[in-house]
């Protein structure tokens, strides 16, 4: 299904079902709230889509934006006397950017919506089973490197929202974290997911299993 959606760049990416705390201090977004705040509750919509190329702040600071986006659906707005307002958001669908239209206060995008299937039936279940174990271990890893305890999170029964939860809570660059928005089902995602988890575990395994440097060998220079 197309349509037209008011975007908001960012330099992060947006994930079905993950809550996104914002700032709004520009003058372009705070038309862009105020506009959303005449319409009924559920309407109250925008596209967040990752900066490609270029900065967040500025007329002319977005370059090239990624494809694939998330809408954000407005939960919590709170106003303050210098016109900011701090919002609270939540990713609900994935967006195609199919062109963009320059000629408002804002972007407004035009989009398809991506469908949220879960993929071949046959492998979903395997893969569910495969990534809650390396998500696991990668999370005692993790543990063990920064030598504070991680407490695991509550893990979803849905395969799919198991594919969100991990794309979010992995250490990973806007990029790979972008990829994975991408992916074109739930089960691609859990795939991809996988040999992340397996390699960054890998890392982190060998990172701690590394000696500490000997200093006391040579003197030590800050140049």
């Amino acid at each position: 299904m197309s349509d037209r959606l008011p975007l908001f760049p960012l330099g992060l990416v947006l994930l079905p079902g993950l809550l996104l705390p914002l700032q709004v201090f520009e003058e372009r977004y705070r038309v862009l709230v105020r506009e959303l705040l005449e319409l009924p509750e559920e309407q109250r919509r925008f596209g967040v889509v990752a900066i490609r190329e270029g900065r967040e702040v500025g007329a002319d600071g977005v370059t090239a934006l990624h494809e694939v986006g998330c809408v954000a659906q407005l939960r919590r707005v709170e106003p303050h006397e210098d016109g900011r307002f701090d919002i609270v958001t939540t990713g609900a669908e994935r967006f195609q950017l199919t062109g963009l239209d320059t000629d408002g206060p804002y972007l407004t995008g035009l989009v398809d919506y991506l469908p949220d299937d879960m993929g071949p039936a046959e492998e979903a279940p395997l893969l569910d089973r495969a990534v809650r174990a390396a998500f696991l271990e990668y999370l005692a890893a993790l543990s063990k490197a920064g030598g504070d305890e991680i407490e695991a999170p509550d893990l979803p029964d849905s395969s799919l929202v198991l594919s969100y939860l991990v794309a979010a809570t992995m250490l990973l660059d806007l990029e790979d974290r972008q990829a994975l928005l991408a992916e074109p089902d739930g089960a691609s995602r859990l795939r991809a997911e996988l040999t992340a988890l397996r390699r960054e575990t890998t890392l982190l395994r060998v990172l701690t299993a590394a000696p500490a440097p000997d200093f006391a060998r040579g003197p030590i220079s800050l140049n």
